[in-house]
């Protein structure tokens, strides 16, 4: 693991990072076996099917909802050290683990994404709709165009944060077993980590934990980001900060503010707002105080600033690597 093997590790992650950078998900594999985020799905949606008894009281679903996400990162954690012995027994043993790491971290995988958006709105509204409703849970018809815009940089700084940054800080600090551990910490989130009668108390604690676990790498999102703009040419990295320390922590969540905070004030938008999800509206607090009017445009300068910002986390973990050496 990297925490006792930093020269390693960092060696893995960065390759992680390149290889996922420059190819993605390896589309022809994960067609012939469960991508590891679905495995870790199923193994949930299995436990849900058993000790999830609407029935039960409050509490008993809660202390049942604990054991759930604990049996699930638990295992997953295993899983990643049984992954990093395998490894470490064959030679260019960091090159296979980098192989394994690359799978899970969602910098090429968001790019296509939120590029389709852009993509769909340049041919009209129901396409631009169409494409985010992939990758936000709002309801996508509720959405003019520039709030289908605003939405496909609200998910990039967001994700940027939960599927990059995330994944990252908990791979440096416990390797391969901390990167599945994480992974898994947001599946159970994704999944019942809700506000919904039926996830109220059984997920709870995984929504609880996903909080804790994201909490540091969302403000070095927001960091990142700030720092990225001074290398995007007509961006605002000042802004970036004055929104961050005054917005992020009206967002209604407590992570996910710092990286939309970061990106709004750096390109001059305003993001995030009322909006609905399910049919029911949600009022949150606007950071950033550019326009609302966000653009096709907007998203591929937001991309813009999440590539520096990637740029710039793999400097620091090259700093990292120089200094452990």
């Amino acid at each position: 693991m990297i925490l006792f093997n930093p020269d390693y590790g960092l060696l893995a992650l960065l390759l992680a990072l390149a290889v996922d950078a420059l190819t993605g998900e390896p589309a022809w594999l994960y067609r012939r076996v469960p991508h590891p985020v679905v495995l870790i799905g199923r193994g949930l949606a299995w436990v849900e099917r058993r000790w999830l008894v609407l029935a039960l009281p409050p509490a008993r679903l809660r202390l049942r909802g604990v054991l759930a996400c604990l049996a699930i990162v638990g295992t997953a954690a295993l899983i990643g050290l049984a992954l990093h012995l395998a490894c470490r027994s064959l030679p260019w043993s960091w090159l296979w683990e980098g192989l394994l790491m690359s799978s899970l971290i969602a910098q090429r995988s968001l790019q296509q994404h939120v590029v389709a958006v852009a993509a769909g709105l340049r041919q009209g509204l129901a396409e631009g709709r169409a494409a985010v409703a992939m990758i936000v849970g709002r309801d996508p018809d509720s959405l003019d165009a520039p709030a289908v815009a605003r939405a496909a940089i609200e998910s990039t700084a967001e994700n940027f944060a939960d599927g990059v940054v995330a994944p990252v800080f908990w791979t440096a600090l416990l390797g391969l077993p901390g990167l599945l551990a994480y992974k898994a910490i947001n599946t159970a989130d994704s999944m019942i980590g809700h506000l919904s009668p039926r996830y109220q108390d059984f997920g709870w604690f995984a929504a609880r934990l996903d909080d804790v676990a994201n909490w540091l790498p969302a403000r070095l999102a927001g960091l990142l980001l700030g720092a990225a703009a001074w290398l995007l040419p007509g961006a605002s990295a000042n802004a970036a900060w004055r929104a961050m320390l005054r917005d992020a922590r009206r967002h209604r969540s407590p992570n996910a503010g710092w990286p939309e905070a970061a990106m709004a004030g750096a390109l001059g938008l305003r993001l995030a707002g009322p909006r609905r999800y399910g049919g029911e509206p949600v009022e949150d607090a606007w950071m950033g105080d550019g326009r609302a009017a966000a653009t096709a445009a907007d998203i591929e300068r937001a991309l813009q600033l999440f590539w520096r910002a990637c740029g710039l986390q793999a400097l620091l973990l090259l700093g990292l690597l120089s200094l452990a050496r």
